[in-house]
């Protein structure tokens, strides 16, 4: 356990020099094996992992979702779920940012990544919010907590990548993640309902649309519905695999950016470049995140810790709240996908050997990566906006975040308590 330990420390102290995750991990697994293994099995370990990972088919959804996601952000349907949502429910108080949330949700759907979700809805709905007169820190609130949304509504980025380090089947992981999303949403929606009525003055109502100009805002939105049905629905109904579903998913969007007219060679380039260092960037992480917990997995340390959890006497629902509880102090402080990359090889074996679904966790994962992306200081979906609003100062988003915060904490204790809410649809699959 000690050597583990000290693993840890040494990652801690590369984080201190600015040292790449990716580097920092990759470099202290291959060290400690060879220091405790021999630097024979260390580069056995270490080439077996690149190979592994290069090579694995389960893998290949990883890009595809990446590139699904970029075609449809740049088709600009964003843009039309926004307005779908708005024309049905922006004429209640606040009804603005629910139409945000709502598209956030639509657009994860299609989408998988938290980061791109916020930062497309900061183009997308803040200049409305703004023109209606919307306080800042309601309108940057919504749009980091919503945006979290585009991880928990499947595909989801996070659920991959749990996915594979785990093993665990990505088409239960993404069921899973369906219950919980709609829930959250919904959850997200009742909190600018009671800041709104509490202080009418952070967002004044909007004008009613009439019945047709709903249905030709809803008619704007088919190529949405096209690719959920095809993705989500084929993977649910056993009709192909996960990754079957992003090559459809893939070619649907790169389709849809083409017959819109957004989709020239240059766009094309971008598109495909953009992908490319986004999966090298994922690749390289899960490469050394791979070699880390093979070294942790040689230490003795998976063993004392559950030892350790076992002699402490609490009941296995309190020893996952503490593990929850220790995921939110973390996400505090440290980048979401660094803490999901070193925290999973310890706690993983715990959780399984405490008798737990494996998918029920995973998604448990993922809310509190959601909680740790809003949540200063280092929130990532918070200095996303505050770099693409310069006139927004970061005091006033972090101000509008913590009710989301506290929104999802309590999503958080609803998922640990009743975990039907996120095992139900993945044991209706085949």
């Amino acid at each position: 356990m000690t050597e583990a330990l000290l693993g840890f420390a040494a990652i801690f102290a590369f984080a201190v020099m600015r040292v790449p995750l990716a580097f920092a991990m990759g470099i202290v697994g291959f060290a400690g094996i060879g220091l405790t293994r021999g630097w024979i099995p260390a580069m056995a370990s270490t080439s077996q992992a690149v190979y592994e990972t290069g090579f694995a088919y389960t893998l290949s959804v990883v890009p595809l979702f990446i590139l699904m996601g970029n075609f449809v952000a740049r088709a600009g349907l964003a843009h039309e779920l926004f307005q779908a949502a708005y024309s049905f429910i922006g004429h209640v108080r606040g009804g603005l940012a629910h139409a945000t949330i709502a598209a956030c949700a639509g657009f994860g759907a299609i989408c998988g990544s938290s980061i791109a979700t916020a930062a497309t809805m900061s183009k997308v709905a803040y200049p409305s919010m703004r023109k209606l007169g919307y306080s800042e820190s309601l309108s940057t609130g919504v749009m980091a907590s919503g945006g979290t949304l585009g991880i928990m509504v499947p595909p989801s980025t996070i659920l991959v990548i749990y996915g594979i380090i785990t093993q665990s089947n990505i088409g239960k992981l993404f069921a899973a993640g369906v219950i919980p999303g709609v829930l959250t949403a919904l959850a997200l929606m009742a909190a600018v309902s009671v800041i709104t009525a509490r202080d009418p003055e952070h967002a004044p109502p909007g004008e009613r649309a009439s019945w047709s100009e709903r249905w030709r805002a809803v008619r704007g939105i088919w190529g949405v519905a096209v690719l959920v049905v095809v993705v989500l629905g084929g993977i649910y109904g056993g009709f192909f695999t996960a990754t079957e579903g992003a090559g459809f998913g893939a070619f649907g969007a790169f389709l849809f950016a083409l017959l819109r007219g957004r989709l020239s060679w240059k766009v094309l380039y971008q598109v495909l470049v953009e992908s490319a260092r986004t999966t090298a960037m994922l690749f390289t992480l899960l490469i050394a995140a791979t070699i880390f917990a093979n070294f942790v997995n040689f230490t003795t340390m998976p063993g004392d810790l559950r030892d350790w959890i076992t002699h402490l006497g609490l009941s296995p629902t309190m020893i996952v709240v503490a593990m929850m509880g220790i995921y939110v102090v973390l996400g505090t402080v440290m980048e979401e996908l660094t803490m999901v990359l070193l925290t999973i090889p310890l706690f993983f074996p715990i959780v399984t050997g405490l008798g737990f679904d494996p998918i029920w966790f995973g998604v448990l994962i993922v809310m509190v990566v959601q909680i740790g992306l809003i949540s200063p200081p280092v929130g990532m979906n918070l200095f996303v906006l505050n770099s693409l609003l310069p006139g927004v100062g970061l005091a006033t988003i972090f101000r509008g975040c913590w009710p989301f915060v506290a929104v999802m904490v309590v999503m958080l204790g609803l998922l640990i308590a009743f975990p039907q809410l996120s095992l139900f649809l993945p044991s209706m699959m085949k």
